[in-house]
Formats: C-alpha cells, structure tokens, sequence
C-alpha cells in the first residue's frame, strides 16, 4: 500500500506533527482484500466463553449454545473432496477448488443470521464462531457486507466464488442492502457458495425477510430478499446496548485549542476539521476506509457539525465501524455526537446504521477522554 500525503511528517523536540486523514490517499491491492478477511482487532481474542450474557435476556445464552453447536458442526470435510487436513487444503488449488464445485446438494438453511439491536454483541459472538470453526484460517472468511461487495468488485464475480468457494466457512457482519444491485449481486454470490458446500453466518440489525423495509419498493427487490432470506437460520439475541449498560453518559465536546493541542501532543495522532474530512470521504472508496486509518493511534476532529447529506451520513458510518473496529479513540469539538445526524435521518431507512454510528462514536469518544491535557 501507499500514500500520497501532503502532510510532512517532520517532528520537533517537544511533540508531534498530527497527521492529515484528508491528505491521505490508500491504495490497496485485491489481494490484501482477500488476506484481510479476518476478524478486525478489536475481536481478535473474544470467544463464546467471552461473551458474558445477560441474565434477564435468555436469547443471548441460547445464541451462544446455537452457534457453539454449529461450530462443531463444521469440522468435516468440505464437500465430497475433503477439507482442512490433506494435501493442499487452504492452498486453493486446482483440484480443492475443483472437488469445491461438486458437492451433494445441501439441505435445509446452510447458515445462521444474528438478528439483534446495536451493541448486543453480534459482531462478538460471529467473530467467536470465525475463531471457534476448527479449519485453518485460509478456510474461512470473516467481513462486512461492504468488504465482500467490495471483493467482487476488485476480483470479479466468478473469480470471487472460486476464491471463496472452497471456505468452510464465510462470516458477513452488519448485513445491510442498501441498493438493489447489491441485493441481487450477493443473493447470486451467496447461492453459489452455498451450492459449493460454504457454511455462511451473517449478523444485521433486521431479520433476513425483513431486510430492505422502508426503503425499497420494487418487486424484483422484494423477491431478492425472500430467496436470500431461505438460506439462514435466524437466530434472535435481544438486550439493551451493552456500551451504554452502567456507564456515564457521553463526553462533552471538547474546545477546538483542546483537540489541537491533544493531537499535538500524542504521538500517532490524525488532526482534521470535520467538514473537510467529509469532504475527503466522497473521493475515497469506503473499501479503503481501514487503510486511511493504519498506523493512527487516535482520531482529533474540530469542528463537528450535522451532516449535510444521506450519502455523507452513510460514508461516516462506515469510517465509524472501521474506527471501531480498530478501538482508535477520538477527540472532538464542536456538536456532540449524538446530534450529527437530522430527525429525518433517525428516523428513515437506515436509521439503524445511524444509531449504530452514534453508539461506537460515543464508545470512542470516552476512550479519548485521557488525551486531554490537564
């Protein structure tokens, strides 16, 4: 990967030069695609025995109880060709991918979907299952919904299904279709590679039959959905969000002078007005997002102000779940998070992905709180 930055990365004595998340531009190539298909950091040591449910909600135990068994249920062999022990396995091969393409037709859902609010720990327990799946990790795959749309998008359709098609497993989090296209495009992706012999898990904020509402009207969409909603067993986890369970309320915005003077004073910090950085989002692919953020160790914004538009709210939502996902903190100034985004916003189609925003932005927020000078 590589940058082009206007930023000059020199350093004095006393402290750091912040860097510029708007001067950067990520290339990054198919291939890391592929290889960074795996639980982010943030899950990169949770598993079931982890995940503490909540007594007063009994289909949080159930889904670990659900999913542990369906872990174990994907040790065998994959396909009639064999799987994750002989000669070959995870290389993808000619021949693994060849006996891939010829396995006995699956019956009943070959998957299960997490269907749960925000900040239930969905994303915990499918990243528990990834880790719990006893295959080698070059046999299984772990993603968000736009990273896979994004994969085919840099592979092509037919050479994704070969690449993923000798997976055991394939884990989607945050199953959001936001545009017919999309819904066709991975509903066909999806039937391949179930017809291949590849287990799939997904988490949402919607029930697989229920996935589009408010959103889209069209019959061809509609029909999508219900083809793709038969490939899964829905797995319901109710419960509040657990970022929010016991802790005080968000920060406070913090002053403009307090924000710069906090980036400048920790090593590995971005520094970025606001508006400017949305601006920057529009030319960046959101496939990228997680690039724009390597090696930042903590996010300093200035000027925080509502969100102009529903396709800036939803670029911001993804630069959140990557923020997230790499537990980098951030400091702002100006608006508090939980005013980004207009009443209309809140309470359109995606209006889950929103609250899910404000919930990690918040959570992000109070692990910033230290970087203030006192």
């Amino acid at each position: 990967m590589s940058y082009s930055t206007a930023a000059s990365g020199q350093r004095s004595v006393t402290e750091a030069t912040p860097i510029a998340l708007r001067a950067r531009e990520p290339r990054v190539p198919a291939d890391r695609l592929v290889a960074d298909m795996v639980p982010p950091p943030r899950f990169d040591s949770v598993r079931f025995d982890t995940y503490v449910p909540d007594p007063g909600q009994p289909s949080q135990s159930q889904a670990v109880a659900a999913l542990s068994t369906f872990a174990a249920g994907l040790g065998g062999a994959h396909g009639p060709g064999g799987g994750g022990s002989g000669p070959g396995a995870g290389s993808g091969s000619g021949m693994r991918r060849w006996f891939a393409r010829k396995p006995a037709a699956p019956t009943g859902p070959r998957g299960v979907y997490l269907d749960g609010g925000y900040g239930v720990g969905k994303t915990h327990l499918l990243a528990s299952l990834w880790h719990a799946t006893p295959a080698p990790a070059e046999e299984k795959a772990f993603g968000t919904f736009v990273e896979l749309t994004n994969l085919v998008g840099a592979l092509g359709f037919q050479q994704t299904v070969e690449t993923l098609g000798g997976h055991r497993l394939l884990c989607i989090d945050e199953f959001e279709l936001d545009d017919p296209g999309d819904t066709v495009l991975i509903s066909s992706l999806l039937r391949r590679l179930v017809d291949s012999g590849v287990a799939l898990a997904a988490t949402s904020n919607t029930l697989p039959g229920k996935l589009g509402e408010g959103r889209f009207a069209a019959a061809d969409f509609l029909r999508e959905i219900q083809g793709l909603a038969a490939r899964f067993r829905p797995l319901r986890i109710d419960g509040e969000d657990y970022r929010h369970r016991g802790l005080p309320e968000a920060p406070a915005p913090y002053s403009d002078d307090q924000v710069t003077r906090a980036a400048y004073a920790t090593e590995g910090a971005s520094l970025d007005d606001f508006p400017g950085l949305l601006d920057h989002l529009a030319k960046v692919h959101p496939s990228r997002y997680g690039a724009l953020t390597d090696g930042v160790r903590a996010v300093c914004l200035t000027d925080v102000t509502p969100v102009p538009d529903q396709s800036t709210a939803l670029r911001l939502v993804v630069l959140a779940d990557r923020l997230y996902d790499r537990e980098i903190p951030v400091l702002a100034s100006g608006l508090p998070f939980d005013r980004l985004f207009s009443e209309e916003m809140l309470n359109g189609g995606y209006r889950k992905k929103y609250f899910r925003a404000i919930s990690r932005l918040t959570a992000l927020a109070r692990d910033a709180q230290g970087l203030v000078p006192r």
